[in-house]
């Protein structure tokens, strides 16, 4: 009997999700199993009723090479996504078929996993692939330590995955964040104004930072270090009259704060305990118009960051990354990550993707006075820098 594989995506979309489903795909029939499609991430597996074939129909997904064939040349992930997190859920989200498993109480918040694992069991699944960030890897990690069989694939714009220097959709990410911040230069300059790009990055400037490295922007704001608006403001009067076109440019993280200040979100928390970000970038673009007396243009890039089909390096790691991880079940290698470190693919334990946090190395690449990307000494260094 052949052995069965289960493949998902779960959290935000990146472009590269489906090159990478393509390539475990490929690699795993040619090993001899048999591949599932789980729909919408950790959803389909809370959701799944095994025994109802209309409940089998919209979780799951047989996967054969005439379903993947085109799939790698579009973005996003035709598996679908959610940020279900089964061990976190909140009761009145559960499918209405679990309401009666967990009966009222005191517990609003539910851990189901065990829903999780007998429905693995019941798919007869011998491996998961998952595809995921820091969210959905954790959930990975706690089905590795609940004994199921797990190989990890790390995914994000943000690129903050610890234990892997690079993460799916990063570079096609900052890669239409440089297109636009340059077709909107056009606008800045005929207008003589500042302009304020708001880019995603929660904990993590490194999509800003690198994004305002090759777009070659005048100011940087990141996550990781707090910022005194009177000072920028100043900083991008300057910039804009010394510029011959009459204007300046400064990228802000969505997650970044004003020294003494918190980071702006709204909302309930998701399933993760994350609240919605966003909205940092107008508030500092209001406190420069109203200290410069200057006109602003304020622009958040959001979803248009993880839009569209995948540039060549996502598509290259995606692909890569699918076939280390069917390499790796070869080997009888569970419980691990796939990474990138220092240039070279490798894996590490699942485990250890949640004992730390990927954070910009400020002091070697951050000007935290003159709030810019600092790059000087590279030789002997790998490609992906920060």
């Amino acid at each position: 009997m052949a052995k069965r594989l289960g493949i998902l995506t779960g959290g935000g979309d990146v472009p590269g999700l489906n090159s990478c489903i393509r390539a475990v795909v490929e690699r795993s029939l040619d090993e001899g199993y048999e591949t599932i499609g789980i729909r919408r991430g950790w959803g389909g597996l809370l959701n799944l009723r095994p025994d109802d074939e209309a409940s089998r129909s919209l979780c799951l997904k047989t996967l054969e090479r005439q379903a993947v064939r085109t799939v790698s040349r579009h973005g996003g992930t035709f598996l679908h996504t959610s940020r279900v997190n089964p061990a976190s859920s909140r009761r009145r989200e559960l499918p209405e078929h679990l309401r009666e498993r967990y009966p009222e109480g005191d517990q609003e918040i539910i851990d189901a996993t065990d829903v999780v694992l007998e429905n693995v069991e019941k798919l007869g699944l011998d491996v998961l692939v998952t595809i995921g960030g820091d969210d959905t890897l954790s959930f990975s990690e706690r089905l590795d330590r609940e004994g199921v069989k797990v190989v990890a694939v790390p995914k994000t714009m943000d690129n903050d995955v610890f234990g892997t220097d690079y993460c799916i959709g990063f570079s096609t990410a900052v890669t239409r964040s440089v297109n636009l911040i340059n077709d909107l230069r056009t606008v800045a300059g005929s207008h003589e104004r500042i302009m304020i790009v708001e880019l995603f990055g929660r904990n993590s400037g490194e999509t800003a930072l690198i994004t305002s490295w090759l777009a070659e922007v005048d100011r940087t704001v990141i996550s990781e270090v707090p910022f005194d608006p009177i000072k920028l403001a100043d900083m991008l009067a300057r910039d804009k009259y010394s510029n011959p076109s009459r204007y300046s440019v400064l990228t802000i993280s969505e997650g970044a704060r004003i020294k003494g200040g918190d980071i702006v979100q709204s909302g309930e928390p998701d399933a993760y305990g994350h609240r919605k970000l966003g909205g940092i970038g107008q508030r500092t673009a209001e406190f420069i118009k109203e200290r410069t007396r200057d006109h602003i243009i304020y622009q958040q890039l959001g979803y248009l960051m993880r839009s569209g089909s995948p540039d060549s390096l996502d598509r290259m790691v995606a692909r890569n990354f699918g076939n280390l991880a069917v390499d790796l079940l070869r080997q009888g290698q569970t419980g691990r990550m796939v990474c990138l470190r220092e240039g070279r693919y490798d894996s590490v334990p699942l485990r250890y993707m949640v004992t730390g946090t990927k954070r910009v190395d400020v002091q070697n690449f951050y000007d935290i006075d003159e709030y810019r990307a600092k790059t000087a000494h590279v030789q002997g260094m790998p490609m992906f820098l920060y």
